[in-house]
């Protein structure tokens, strides 16, 4: 049987890139759900005051939630649509192979620094580049068996997470389908979601609603 959503001239992959991203979103949300528990009877070390290192880690990882969901909604002008009927290597794309990803990853370390804690920022930065790491297997070999040595030259030549700037190329004009950029501006927005959670543990816990069992870094 024939896949309907592969481009004509085109080899089925056998992995299905749609489950992938299901188990991708479901394991993200269940280190998530994890990492809250934890941090419910966790506060950090440095106290939460004017100019202290814990409002200048909150205030660094502010910004880093910002760049994320620019940098992922940059992103989706080159990638959004397109991931399966071809091989983009444009933009981003041209100086590594998975950005949305490592904007991914800016995100997660911004959510971890908003509890005002190194320790939280690193631990969702390598939590959520495990999960991605697993994911980008499956897609590097659903790529490989849909476009074959086109896909093997570029994966050759790009780096995997970390950017090589000096391979950097571009277009004067872009099709873009505003509706997939939209829909990936708001996903990114999530980021924004560990802002008020992480003020309301720290509300409940100075309340003394929560217990403070360890003081982390």
């Amino acid at each position: 049987m024939n896949d309907k959503s592969s481009p004509v001239g085109q080899p089925t992959p056998s992995i299905d890139l749609g489950s992938v991203q299901y188990l991708r979103k479901l394991a993200l949300f269940g280190l998530g759900a994890l990492a809250v528990l934890v941090l419910l009877t966790g506060h950090s070390l440095w106290p939460d005051s004017e100019d202290s290192l814990h409002e200048i880690i909150e205030t660094v990882g502010l910004a880093l939630l910002f760049v994320a969901i620019a940098g992922r909604t940059w992103c989706s002008l080159y990638i959004s649509g397109r991931k399966k009927s071809e091989i983009v290597a444009l933009g981003p794309y041209s100086i590594c192979r998975n950005p949305l990803y490592v904007f991914s990853f800016i995100g997660a370390a911004g959510a971890g620094a908003q509890f005002g804690s190194l320790t939280a920022a690193l631990a969702a930065t390598l939590l959520t580049w495990a999960v991605f790491s697993i994911v980008v297997r499956k897609e590097e070999r659903f790529l490989a068996e849909r476009f074959g040595e086109t896909y093997l030259a570029y994966k050759a030549r790009v780096p995997r997470f970390w950017p090589n700037f000096r391979l950097w190329q571009n277009v004067d004009t872009l099709e873009i389908r505003p509706r997939m950029v939209m829909q990936t501006f708001v996903d990114a927005c999530v980021f924004l979601a560990a802002i008020p959670l992480a003020e309301g543990i720290e509300m409940a816990q100075a309340a003394g609603w929560l217990p403070v069992l360890w003081l982390v870094p």
